[in-house]
């Protein structure tokens, strides 16, 4: 095992419209952006206050050609990344970008076995999101795996990082499984629908009120492909794809003057990701762990 109970430790936004994200974010979230520039990479930092949320930079020319398209990759924090890079090549992951010297620190980008897309991050020189606790404001809250096979992808999470299930105690319909990295739980893992074309890490940023964030988004240009969902503690989560095409989620509470205009047992969705598109709908009430299965 090469780096036991590594979590992640920064979250990146490689986009095609720097101007652009940073205006849609700066909107929806707060986030200022900073310069953090060196010779040869632009690069810019989202802040709240003083404290880091991500970083933003323009989708590489190489990874277009190669069909990339914008994405919000998070980095997971490993003492040795040259090791852990060979480890996921071990277990059949694949290495997208070997290990590099950075704005950020040493990173990777690399992808699990069923191509979810992740980053790796060594002797970082950014501040760790670690000082604050994962319900703060503006910073990701959860971290969830849409997978192709979840017990296989939690298989290979568990041999590269030391990551632990947690038990939620709750009957599920479909299975979600939960996990920690060696401290509080941090994310979920759970099949993807046919929706979702590929497998990948959906991060959720907290708000305070759902329905005006969702309403910042819609006015920044940014849609709405499912949500809002209420979760079994209570909280509403709702997935969102930026003006430039990036998937991220967002997590809060809503007012009582939203929650009397929803329908009090039944919530509808319709969902579009490109051309695949899905409709369903969700009951008040449904058991599952702290996401609702497969919504």
């Amino acid at each position: 095992m090469a780096d036991d109970d590594a979590g992640f430790a920064w979250y990146e936004l490689l986009t095609t419209d720097v101007a652009g994200a940073s205006r849609f974010y700066a909107s929806v979230l707060g986030w200022e952006p900073k310069d953090a520039s060196t010779p040869g990479l632009p690069y810019k930092l989202f802040l709240t206050g003083e404290l880091p949320r991500g970083g933003l930079m323009d989708l590489p020319e190489e990874g277009r050609r190669q069909g990339a398209t914008p994405r919000w990759v998070g980095y997971v924090g490993v003492d040795d990344i040259e090791l852990t890079v060979r480890r996921i090549q071990d277990l059949g992951g694949a290495i997208y970008v070997p290990p590099t010297n950075t704005n950020i620190g040493r990173v990777s980008i690399v992808a699990d076995p069923q191509r979810a897309t992740f980053g790796l991050v060594s002797g970082s020189t950014v501040a760790s999101t670690s000082v604050e606790g994962l319900d703060a404001p503006g910073r990701v809250g959860w971290h969830e795996l849409l997978a192709a096979d979840w017990r296989k992808a939690f298989g290979f999470y568990t041999e590269v990082f030391g990551w632990q299930r947690v038990e939620s105690g709750v009957p599920a319909a479909e299975p979600y499984l939960l996990f920690s990295a060696g401290g509080p739980t941090i994310g979920g893992i759970f099949n993807k629908r046919p929706l979702e074309p590929i497998a990948f890490w959906l991060y959720y940023f907290n708000v305070d009120d759902v329905d005006a964030a969702i309403a910042r988004v819609k006015a920044a240009g940014g849609r709405v492909y499912e949500g809002p969902l209420e979760l079994p503690d209570g909280s509403w989560i709702v997935r969102c794809i930026d003006p430039q095409g990036a998937t991220f989620a967002l997590e809060g509470s809503r007012s009582p003057d939203s929650l009397a205009e929803a329908p009090a047992a039944e919530y509808r969705w319709t969902a579009s990701w490109d051309t695949f598109s899905s409709k369903g709908r969700w009951r008040s009430g449904q058991p599952g762990g702290k996401r609702p299965p497969g919504g």
